[in-house]
């Protein structure tokens, strides 16, 4: 397993060293001042390659999110785990679909309709620098991508049914998105019921402090 993630490292360097080799006339044309990769790319960047070293060094402990096989693209494997561990970490927030939608944002697709597996032909490990040539949509008509786009040389009866099964795998993962935003909801819903319970009891601890005194008070 180590020589063959050590193989896929070297592919994954060599790939982008070719690319910059390709791009380094384009980017001498261009400002020489420094450009940053947005923070939401970086953080989801540092998200993984710190999971990956936690991985490494955690005896086989159950993955929550990591690189695909190729390294072109990333898999969260637990959705609620996910919300839960990381996100607040990382981003200040426990919301999935808000995350979804920030990948969509910057031109991320959903690659998979059995599991969250999102790629993007910037993204990829071992490759920050390029982090930088990711831009932002200037729109954002959907929280999810079409998958199957009908060929414009594909007859009308082919067209139509990848046009449907693009609809139902959409439809499909709005289901899974909605299911787990409303697993949060519910979990904070839970959490601030247990806070009112303990602010009421905090209340008559009071009232009774407050009671006690007024009696002792008017006793003397």
């Amino acid at each position: 397993m180590e020589l063959f993630g050590r193989t896929i490292n070297r592919e994954n360097s060599s790939m982008c060293m070719d690319q910059d080799i390709l791009e380094v006339n384009h980017g001498t044309s261009q400002s020489s001042r420094t450009r940053n990769p947005a923070p939401f790319l970086s953080k989801t960047y540092d998200l993984l390659e710190e999971e990956e070293e936690e991985d490494e060094d955690g005896g086989g402990r159950r993955s929550i999110v990591s690189w695909n096989g190729e390294g072109n693209g990333f898999i969260v494997w637990s959705p609620a785990e996910f919300s839960e561990l990381l996100l607040p970490k990382y981003f200040k927030h426990n919301n999935f679909s808000s995350f979804i939608r920030q990948l969509n944002t910057y031109g991320f697709k959903k690659t998979s309709p059995k599991r969250w597996e999102f790629k993007h032909e910037k993204f990829q490990k071992g490759c920050r620098h390029m982090l930088v040539e990711i831009n932002r949509k200037k729109c954002e008509p959907s929280a999810f991508p079409v998958y199957l786009k009908a060929s414009e040389e594909s007859t009308s009866a082919t067209g139509g049914l990848n046009r449907g099964m693009s609809n139902v795998a959409e439809q499909e993962n709005q289901s899974l998105l909605l299911m787990e935003e409303n697993k949060n909801l519910r979990k904070q819903k839970m959490e601030l019921q247990m806070q009112l319970s303990q602010f009421k009891a905090l209340e008559t601890k009071l009232l009774d402090c407050v009671g006690q005194f007024m009696q002792d008070q008017h006793n003397r």
